[in-house]
């Protein structure tokens, strides 16, 4: 008995081996949820698959439904992104994007506008200075977090709304358990650590900014690698993990010479 189908377009985040020739593919589809199916025969050097459903490309897939794992039977390329493959920075500022996506998308679970500024954000950081991919990645993980309900307060108190003011140093108080920067009287009363108060600033203009004004913001990487550790710190209280593509990239050194 054939097994029912559908296509859908797709985002490849993840490339697991299965067998001897075979993937395991999670998948972003176009309406924010996550696809799991297997390529068979993806690894075959012949594969139609091999250059189809390459780590981070974009492509229309029909799939068969199938007991545990969907079935790929066919694949269309849509857009490539061959430069976040083709160099070693690239590639390290873009699985973050990937990670995090894996981590928190659901099959079945929609999460309305999630795929297009996934996309978006993935061929910015094709079409841009490799220096700059830091910032996009940043860019995108906060957009993220605020797509699935936890956007970090980082202009007034999380706890109370009250202002926040920058102690004598430029830093903040920030608690990523109550969601944000805190003021002086409700540190008091809870456990915080500190960002720097243009920490806060570049986030908040990467929270509003389109991919496009952050390419050409020509943010620093070391402004970059501040907001990414406050995505680390926030992704670890509120999606239950370290993203460890972020913990390479922090130890790879290779944004040193930037």
């Amino acid at each position: 008995m054939a097994r029912p189908t559908y296509t859908a377009r797709v985002i490849v985040v993840r490339k697991t081996k299965l067998g001897e020739s075979d993937l395991i593919l999670p998948l972003l589809a176009e309406d924010g949820s996550q696809l799991r199916a297997v390529a068979k025969g993806a690894r075959k050097p012949k594969s139609s698959f091999a250059s189809r459903l390459e780590l981070f490309s974009v492509a229309d897939v029909l799939c068969a439904k199938g007991r545990s794992l969907d079935v790929v039977s066919e694949a269309r390329l849509v857009e490539g992104n061959a430069a976040l493959r083709g160099d070693i920075e690239r590639t390290s500022a873009a699985a973050p994007i990937a990670e995090l996506v894996e981590r928190t998308t659901q099959s079945g679970l929609e999460c309305p506008n999630l795929f297009a500024m996934t996309q978006t954000a993935l061929r910015t950081m094709c079409d841009s200075d490799a220096a700059g991919a830091p910032s996009i990645a940043a860019g995108h993980l906060l957009k993220a977090f605020a797509m699935t309900g936890v956007r970090p307060v980082l202009s007034e108190c999380a706890a109370c709304g009250n202002p926040v003011t920058p102690l004598p140093d430029g830093s903040l108080a920030f608690s990523p358990r109550e969601g944000g920067v805190i003021c002086s009287h409700c540190r008091v009363h809870t456990e915080a650590g500190y960002i720097d108060a243009q920490t806060a600033e570049w986030s908040n203009f990467l929270l509003r900014s389109t991919f496009s004004d952050i390419a050409g913001a020509r943010m620093g990487v070391r402004e970059a690698f501040s907001v990414l550790d406050l995505c680390q710190r926030w992704c670890l209280e509120h999606v239950g993990c370290r993203l460890r593509s972020l913990s390479f990239m922090f130890t790879s050194g290779l944004y040193e010479s930037k």
